[in-house]
């Protein structure tokens, strides 16, 4: 009677859907992943099911900064997962492989960004372990997900998607994400740089601001939730999050749900594409930074970048016109993974979720990650005493406001008389091509220009139309 209790999922697929489609800020699902296969996806189990197979890890040294370790910063290496598992456990002759370069106690690691499909292509039964069918997304399996396997300190500079939501299950040790609303994007000073398609960085250290440079930053909205095995975590569209491992090893699997609009944040990342590499392939002095990540494959040309802005915007404007004309929308089992060709608008005319509205999903098997001055609260704390209050937060202390690049002058000695013109010249600030491209690729910004070029598409579409008739 116990197994068959515990095997009943508090929402079915038809209200996890509805709830979804309503839920504006981050929440926690309990006890939906009961019997799914893929909690048994320890790092040791991916290691047996593996084997030999190399998998790529990202290396970061263990020391607080005041800047983000954004990923062209790191150091990368291939190795297989018992090599990996025996660095982590400080073997003495262990095979260790190339993290005998990168001693333990100086270094996290992370397998990141690892698609399923790819890493399991030999193995597709492994696909039906992961049951997204259950949140109500037909079909939707470990085919279109991605692991992640790191150990503790491993994490992610906080960024925002392009496209989509995202659904998150720990399977093994704790994970702790901070979380920042969309509202704070001005606090969060988006940048670039490094460019990768579909992330939209921070210049802050969430953990360790630099407030003299990001005061804004203290005004900002911290969300933090510590996520358990077992646990589901659902961050909305535009969600800013910074994520931590806080045990020696935490494997999490995660999938990207396309949302209508996303067609829109396509043409805004094609633009951002085209100006970003239009001018840092551009030689120039201060143009020798690391700037193209390294999940990018390669730097495109103009030609191939404005080719994608006008297929960007055709398909764009054809969705828009099909919209229009048949309101018709989305069913949940049409959904894409899209972390690499989506971005993430609010889905507005399902009619499949619109006919049940929820009012009050919250409860013990949902807890929201809410923004709060009270201390942490644990989630297994909620999941024991099956409380249906927030999972409890700590409110961010910092906000972050770039400044320009300033150059230290040179040959201006420390002199009690009048500065010359030349010393006082080079104490101003340079303004530096990713200065330029702050303003330039600012998310306010593209939206707008995404506006305007939908709008002259639009435009240009009619007077074709009406001189053919």
């Amino acid at each position: 009677m116990a197994a068959t209790t515990a095997s009943v999922k508090p929402f079915s697929p038809e209200e996890t859907q509805r709830i979804l489609h309503y839920l504006q800020q981050p929440a926690v699902f309990l006890n939906m992943t009961c019997g799914w296969p893929v909690l048994h996806w320890s790092a040791e189990h991916l290691s047996g099911c593996l084997g030999d197979k190399p998998v790529r890890f990202r290396l970061g040294r263990k020391e607080e900064t005041n800047a983000p370790l954004f990923e062209t910063q790191c150091s990368y290496v291939e190795a297989k997962l018992a090599q990996f598992l025996s660095w982590t456990r400080g073997q003495a002759g262990a095979d260790v492989g190339p993290f005998c370069d990168y001693p333990y106690s100086e270094y996290w690691a992370y397998a990141d960004y690892k698609y399923i499909a790819m890493l399991f292509q030999d193995q597709p039964s492994m696909f039906e372990d992961v049951k997204w069918s259950e949140f109500g997304f037909e079909g939707r399996n470990g085919r279109e997900s991605t692991l992640w396997i790191g150990t503790k300190g491993a994490n992610t500079p906080c960024h925002l998607d392009s496209y989509g939501c995202n659904l998150v299950l720990q399977v093994q040790g704790q994970k702790r994400w901070h979380l920042f609303p969309p509202d704070d994007t001005s606090k969060l000073f988006p940048t670039r740089i490094p460019y990768e398609e579909s992330s939209v960085f921070s210049q802050v250290d969430v953990l360790h601001p630099d407030l003299r440079r990001f005061p804004a930053f203290q005004g900002a909205r911290a969300h933090t939730v510590t996520l358990q095995p077992g646990q589901v975590l659902y961050v909305p569209k535009h969600w800013w999050h910074y994520v931590e491992s806080v045990d020696p090893i935490t494997v999490s699997v995660n999938s990207w749900i396309e949302l209508e609009g996303d067609d829109v944040a396509r043409v805004s990342e094609a633009v951002t594409k085209a100006v970003v590499c239009a001018l840092k392939s551009t030689p120039s002095d201060d143009n020798t930074d690391k700037w193209l990540n390294p999940t990018e494959e390669g730097v495109a040309s103009h030609n191939e970048n404005m080719l994608y802005v006008n297929l960007a915007v055709r398909a764009c404007a054809q969705t828009q016109t099909s919209a229009c004309h048949s309101k018709l929308t989305k069913h949940p089992k049409d959904t894409h993974s899209v972390k690499q060709d989506s971005s993430g608008q609010v889905r507005s005319n399902d009619d499949s979720v619109e006919s049940a509205p929820v009012s009050s999903p919250f409860g013990p098997y949902l807890i929201p990650v809410n923004c709060q001055q009270e201390d942490q609260v644990d989630t297994r704390e909620i999941t024991r005493k099956e409380s249906a209050s927030g999972v409890g937060l700590h409110r961010g202390k910092h906000e972050h406001s770039p400044g320009l690049t300033h150059y230290r002058p040179r040959d201006c000695g420390d002199v009690n008389t009048e500065e010359s013109e030349d010393c006082r010249e080079s104490r101003q600030p340079i303004i530096t091509t990713n200065d330029l491209l702050d303003c330039l690729v600012h998310p306010d910004i593209i939206a707008r220009v995404t506006e305007l070029l939908l709008k002259r598409h639009r435009q240009s579409h009619r007077t074709t139309t009406s001189l053919q008739l």
